[in-house]
């Protein structure tokens, strides 16, 4: 492949693909919401375009972590309902106001701030709690529900949605998924008649026990693996390609790479790429003697990365090329129909969902391909 552009590598983020992820979970949520997560710059692959595609598809309901990352829903998308997960940032009650933000509130210092500010405007702002069932991460204490409770009982206020969040669903038949799912249904008893939630991408997939009101699909959204041990049946989003800088020929016994942490078995060609740790390639992926790291393809074939990853360049072995070998300027497949980020995710013992985010950070050209309205 040859880059269209001598700038720098190609990221392209197809959202007809986008949107039929959302299309296809939808019908498999059923009777419940779907809504979509686009934090982290929607997974690295841009919070305003993929809004935009995912409110065209269907999705009405987006979840973000920071306020500023509502505010690019809000922008993006005018008529979107918009929790906030990271919740009610200290002292920016007016903030989510203004922007009709409604924070995930996980915490009673979090409550008494958002009541008081309902009572000093004398509306009800809209909100969801947050129950923590077994991260012990965000959320309130289970013990903690029936205060939670009775402050709001006491004002008439009703949040529009109680939720959790599961801490194994990617292995599905793990105890603590049904602990967690009879601890959250025993919650709910104190919370009568308000809209639950406690489904990701894997607690979707899961079962329909799992889905209350509404589900909160994440990573399968852009095409990565939710449950471990599964095939995944999600369209990939991203493809990367980055420009080959020079192919050069190394001999037996000599070294590549910062630390000499690879040194050749036999005579080879390297491909010299630019696309390093400051671009999202994670130095984990580097290749040693005793250990593989991430592979690209070029021309057609998957390739090794050896050595270590530099800041802005990684190191191939395309000897087995023979000598179809590639031209400076030519692209190299980082993502796309050859590897995807599950693959390169494992090969640097990581997950995808920091593949893509890592996305976020790189020197890229990046271009949509696709249409949110393509029929799913």
């Amino acid at each position: 492949m040859a880059l269209t552009s001598g700038l720098g590598g190609q990221l392209s983020i197809d959202l007809g693909a986008l949107a039929r992820n959302w299309r296809a979970l939808d019908r498999v949520s059923a009777g419940a919401l779907t809504a979509a997560v686009v934090k982290a710059d929607a997974y690295g692959t841009g919070i305003t375009m993929a809004s935009k595609a995912l409110h065209a598809a269907g999705a009405r309901f987006f979840f973000t972590a920071t306020p500023d990352e509502g505010m690019a829903v809000r922008a993006a998308v005018p008529d979107a309902h918009i929790f906030v997960l990271n919740g009610l940032y200290p002292g920016a009650a007016n903030l989510y106001v203004r922007q009709n933000l409604m924070p995930v509130i996980s915490s009673m210092a979090m409550l008494e701030e958002w009541l008081a500010k309902c009572v000093e405007r004398n509306e009800a702002y809209p909100s969801a709690f947050h129950f923590d069932t077994g991260m012990n991460r965000l959320g309130f204490r289970l013990n903690e529900a029936s205060v939670v409770r009775q402050q709001i009982e006491t004002l008439g206020y009703a949040p529009q949605m109680v939720m959790s969040h599961l801490a194994c669903a990617d292995v599905p038949n793990h105890e603590k998924n049904r602990t967690q799912l009879a601890l959250f249904s025993s919650l709910l008893n104190q919370f009568p008649g308000i809209p639950a939630s406690l489904a990701n991408s894997a607690g979707l997939m899961t079962g329909r026990d799992y889905h209350f009101q509404m589900v909160r699909p994440g990573i399968a959204l852009y095409g990565g693996r939710a449950v471990n041990g599964r095939k995944n049946p999600m369209a990939a989003v991203a493809t990367l390609h980055v420009p080959i800088l020079q192919v050069v020929e190394a001999r037996t016994g000599e070294s590549v790479g910062y630390g000499a942490t690879y040194s050749l078995s036999r005579n080879s060609k390297l491909a010299i790429i630019a696309h390093g740790y400051a671009d999202g390639f994670l130095r984990s992926l580097s290749g040693t003697n005793s250990r593989p790291g991430g592979k690209v393809a070029i021309r057609g074939k998957v390739c090794p990365v050896i050595g270590r990853i530099s800041m802005d360049i990684s190191i191939v072995d395309i000897t087995e090329l023979g000598s179809d070998l590639p031209s400076p300027g030519e692209g190299a497949e980082v993502l796309g129909n050859l590897i995807g980020a599950d693959d390169q995710a494992d090969a640097a013992g990581t997950i995808g969902y920091e593949i893509l985010t890592s996305l976020r950070q790189g020197r890229y050209n990046r271009s949509y391909v696709g249409d949110g309205n393509l029929p799913g």
